[in-house]
């Protein structure tokens, strides 16, 4: 892993989305990248027209005063931007972590998104944004669009960072998380964790030989692996089995990037990721 992609804002949750890239970091090596992205309206000084009926005058100085108000506003949203980054750099330096550089864009995130996670191993993103403290049982506006659209696997961060010791695959046998197997076995970002591998149904042969396929994918990438097969539903016995073997970091696939197709396989991704306590690796 070379590089890392971080997304912050102003809520609480960057500060973890910081401490969990500076894991990543030291975990491979790889160099951060720390983006903040200001929307159309906050970052340019784009004037609306609330002006009516007014005479030609009184509309021309009103317009003329909404404009510098806009200018001014967007102003204060550089600053504002600038110093979120500044202060999340010297959270990871302050962390040991030194290679990192700093973006403040306008536009839409996704479209910034698109065009950096090219150069990008990985994508950090905060659970819930800077309404977290007003929405606490949803999850960001922007979390599940990212999360569509990106190509890259998303590391969707807890509200707070504890150290990462064991991780939690949760694994059903199909194409999406065969792919995170496959990506566990071939990276450095989860060297020397404790790995453990759980399919929730029906411990049937078919079964049986999917989890142990990707028990011996793991296995040949140096993990010892702990595989369970446990039946019932697959939403309480995950985070059943995080809460009693003390898992830091869940391990799923993500929603596809069909929508009609998300409706049937999307549920268990937004459920697990809006209920978990821990961080949530999604790979698609």
């Amino acid at each position: 892993m070379k590089s890392l992609l971080a997304l912050i804002d102003a809520s609480l949750y960057a500060q973890s989305v910081c401490d969990h890239a500076a894991w990543a970091s030291k975990q491979t090596g790889a160099t951060i990248e720390l983006v903040h992205v200001l929307g159309r309206r906050e970052g340019q000084g784009v004037p609306a027209d609330y002006s009516g009926n007014l005479t030609l005058d009184t509309k021309d100085a009103l317009l003329s005063e909404l404009a510098e108000l806009d200018l001014q506003r967007a102003k204060l949203s550089q600053k504002r931007g600038r110093m979120i980054l500044d202060e999340a750099r010297a959270r990871m330096t302050e962390n040991g972590v030194t290679q990192i550089t700093t973006k403040l864009r306008n536009g839409d995130l996704l479209d910034t998104v698109a065009e950096l996670e090219r150069d990008a191993d990985l994508i950090l993103i905060g659970k819930r944004g800077e309404a977290a403290d007003f929405a606490r049982l949803h999850l960001g506006s922007n979390l599940e669009r990212v999360v569509r659209s990106s190509h890259k696997p998303v590391l969707v961060a807890s509200r707070a960072f504890r150290p990462i010791k064991r991780f939690l695959i949760a694994y059903d046998g199909g194409a999406t998380t065969m792919k995170a197997v496959d990506y566990i076995a071939r990276s450095d970002l989860f060297a020397g964790l404790e790995c453990h591998l759980l399919t929730v149904g029906s411990d049937t042969t078919d079964q049986r030989r999917k989890i142990e396929d990707a028990e011996r994918l793991l296995k040949a990438g140096s993990y010892d692996v702990e595989a369970k097969i446990i039946p019932g539903q697959p939403e309480a016995i995950i985070s059943q089995t995080i809460e009693r073997d003390g898992i830091d970091l869940l391990v799923m696939g993500a929603y596809s990037h069909s929508r009609i197709r998300s409706l049937f396989i999307g549920s268990t991704t937004t459920e697990m990721v809006r209920s978990c306590k821990v961080p949530v690796l999604l790979v698609r």
